[in-house]
């Protein structure tokens, strides 16, 4: 089966949809771009299927390539047979192509490797074939001494015999496949504390075992970071009679030979000093691989619905950047995110200093007509957004509503060098007032500007392999940021670096050629920017907007490509171009369906159903942004107190976070509480994220709350009637 064979049959497609899709990344076209552009050549699949196709067709040919560096590798030492080949070209896994090549690796020196240079080898292969006439092994070994090669005695030849037994049994491939896919289905992850006394986060894995087949991706990671921080001491466990029957049923002849007793000890010894030892750290890698990649594809699934929170169109902000000794960093923005004046309040000192920067809140609210104001959730949060909450209600008539925003990531970003490039006026902590007051206006925009990593949402992200989180999470940025588009004339260039095909060298020269330039009026004339060529062009155009254009399409999603196709439609629905803009477009699906349909168009067209469905939608809705059509981002007037909470109690909230065990909320009192997955739904979920998602705008009820300890439970049930 080749590799077009294995991925069609992995993701359930069609044989000529892997073939295409394989095509078509080989050529250099990027994701979004195949995902949108060219859905007729894989059967319009989504970014995220794409994506993971990419990766393990990147797998596949890493695995291809190993399996025939090992083939040349045995084939060079002259020991490669058929059964070895045959065995190469059937193994579907990078370790099981490593356990065939294990016995013709080169190895440090060993008990095994000292015997055979004392010539103990043909001992070593008389007893383990188990001659049924053979006298006692010891009787055997005598014939071995060679006080010469420093074998004094039949016990020191026997024992060395035995270490080259033992070594032969540790790298036979199919014991060691057998006896891994078994830790797999009956190992035991034993979890004990490094000091019983001690207090630590992890006193619930003080005493823990679980198989291995189920323990949770969160307790995995949760165990490995205990382990790390010396609190835990952790082993895989396996039933001793089950590893010595895997030994056995290969390696024991049912003969009657007095040396089937001899290489059952010997494998013994192979199993606890190396077969054991050595799947042991295979099998906590392979948990912490697959934990990994669950976390990282929550992570992935957490920043896209983050990503994808709706904006607040055309409202001036007031960014607060809560702080205590340093006081509360002020940034007042316009509704374009252009920073119209900044301070600083200091409202947890004296009450001069409060009704100071009330006077000044209330000041910067008049004058520059703010309407919605976002408060980071850092340290003296809750104060700040008390102070605010006073302020409003002392400003009656003013239709101003407050949000608290996540500010993870923001000091990361106001000591960037892209906020540098961008403020070099401000001090590192005014950045971080503009950045929260942008993160409310439009989460993306801003967002792209900080390193992923740093944003916020999962679990453990500071334990995950970077490369990968890395990978995923810039694939989620890219995916986004090509499904909204950018205005090409008001994107800042880390925004237009995320864009299908553009590098950041290249999303700079756009901007400094629109400073140079004047605003961008045809798409076109990104030719003209330095070093993007016509490949860049083709994969990047779709996705750039350009409101000021003269010709509508330009502000569309259609791509160049299709500008003569999108011509034709509307000219054989009785319309043009100029009718994009007005009302006329309105009627275009039913023009559609009285001149034959979407199908019979697309053949007149010489284009494919999906491309002429995707052109209708971005004619019927020019400049659309995809998150205009979820709910909005819940804004409020007033705070209430932890204390204020009591059972039963329900509440409006935001979802913060999605993890393996439930989703915080924030129901408005500084500190999220936690609806635990039982809690989420009647229903069986696999996971919260298949219910929930970050940004999302729930009805909670108060199960209960400890205000000492700062922890609030949270049910999305509807109560049971008595």
């Amino acid at each position: 089966m080749n590799i077009i064979d294995i991925l069609a049959a992995e993701f359930s497609l069609q044989r000529w949809q892997a073939e295409n899709i394989i095509k078509l990344i080989d050529d250099g076209n990027t994701i979004p771009f195949i995902a949108r552009y060219r859905k007729e050549s894989h059967g319009a699949l989504d970014d995220q299927v794409l994506r993971e196709f990419s990766e393990k067709l990147q797998y596949i040919r890493k695995l291809e390539e190993r399996r025939k560096e090992v083939y040349d590798l045995i084939d060079g030492q002259q020991k490669m047979t058929s059964d070895i080949a045959n065995m190469l070209e059937k193994a579907k896994t990078l370790s099981e192509i490593e356990d065939i090549y294990r016995p013709y690796r080169p190895k440090r020196r060993t008990r095994a490797s000292i015997a055979r240079e004392k010539g103990l080898e043909p001992l070593a292969d008389i007893i383990f074939s188990q001659p049924s006439d053979s006298p006692e092994p010891i009787k055997i070994a005598e014939e071995y001494i060679d006080s010469d090669k420093g074998v004094v005695t039949a016990k020191e030849a026997l024992g060395g015999a035995l270490d080259i037994i033992a070594e032969n049994i540790s790298d036979n491939a199919d014991i060691r496949r057998r006896l891994r896919n078994l830790y797999m289905l009956s190992g035991i992850v034993s979890v004990k504390a490094s000091d019983e006394q001690s207090e630590s986060v992890y006193t619930m894995y003080y005493d823990f075992c679980e198989p291995v087949g189920k323990i949770a991706d969160h307790r995995v990671l949760a165990i490995d970071r205990g382990e790390k921080e010396g609190f835990l001491k952790v082993a895989i466990t396996l039933d001793r009679i089950k590893s010595a029957n895997v030994i056995s049923s290969e390696t024991l002849k049912a003969n009657g030979s007095p040396c089937t007793e001899t290489v059952r000890d010997a494998g013994n010894d192979a199993f606890d000093r190396l077969i054991h030892p050595s799947i042991e750290r295979e099998v906590r890698a392979n948990m912490t691989q697959r934990a990994a990649a669950a976390a990282i594809k929550l992570f992935a699934v957490n920043l896209r619905e983050l990503l994808m929170q709706p904006p607040v169109k055309g409202k001036s902000a007031l960014g607060l950047d809560p702080g205590y000794r340093t006081g509360c960093k002020v940034a007042a923005v316009d509704e374009t995110g252009k920073v119209l004046e900044t301070n600083i309040i200091y409202i947890t000192h004296s009450d001069a200093q409060k009704n100071a920067a009330k006077t000044l809140i209330k000041r910067l609210i008049n004058k520059y007509g703010i309407e919605i104001i976002a408060i980071g959730n850092g340290t003296a949060s809750k104060e700040t957004e008390i102070f605010a909450a006073e302020v409003l209600r002392e400003l009656p008539g003013h239709n101003v509503r407050y949000m608290v925003v996540s500010e993870a990531g923001a000091s990361v970003y106001s000591a960037s060098k892209i906020a540098a490039e961008e403020f070099p006026q401000f001090d590192v902590s005014i950045r971080s007032a503009v950045s929260i007051a942008r993160r409310l206006q439009d989460p993306l925009a801003e967002l792209v500007k900080i390193d992923p990593q740093a944003i916020g949402v999962g679990q453990y992200q500071h334990d995950m392999p970077k490369k990968e989180l890395g990978a995923a999470l810039d694939g989620v940025v890219e995916d986004c940021v090509n499904k909204v588009g950018v205005d090409i004339n008001t994107a800042s260039a880390p925004l237009l670096s995320h864009v299908a095909g553009i590098s950041a060298p290249v999303s700079k020269n756009i901007v400094a050629y629109r400073e140079q330039n004047g605003a961008f009026t045809k798409r076109s004339q990104l030719k003209s920017v330095p070093k993007l060529g016509g490949r860049t062009f083709e994969q990047c155009v779709g996705f750039m907007r350009v409101p000021e254009s003269d010709n509508a399409l330009d502000n569309t999603g259609v791509h160049p490509e299709s500008y003569g196709a999108a011509k034709e439609l509307l000219r054989l629905c009785g319309l043009n171009i100029s009718d994009i803009k007005s009302k006329k477009i309105d009627a275009l699906n039913g023009k559609t369906e009285e001149i034959g349909g979407l199908k019979s168009i697309a053949e007149k067209l010489g284009v494919g159903v999906p491309t002429l469905s995707d052109i209708v939608k971005e004619l019927l809705r020019p400049g659309r942004d995809p998150r205009d059509e979820l709910p909005p981002p819940m804004l409020r007037i007033d705070v209430m107190d932890i204390n204020d909470l009591s059972p039963g109690m329900e509440i409006k909230g935001t979802v913060r976070n999605v993890i393996d065990f439930g989703a915080f909320v924030d129901i408005g009192v500084h500190q999220d509480g936690l609806v635990h997955v039982s809690q989420i739904t009647d229903k069986f979920i696999k996971h919260p994220s298949d219910v929930l998602k970050v940004g999302e705008v729930v009805t909670v009820r108060v199960l209960s709350v400890d205000a000492a300890k700062k922890r609030i439970s949270l049910t999305m049930k509807q109560p049971r009637e008595a």
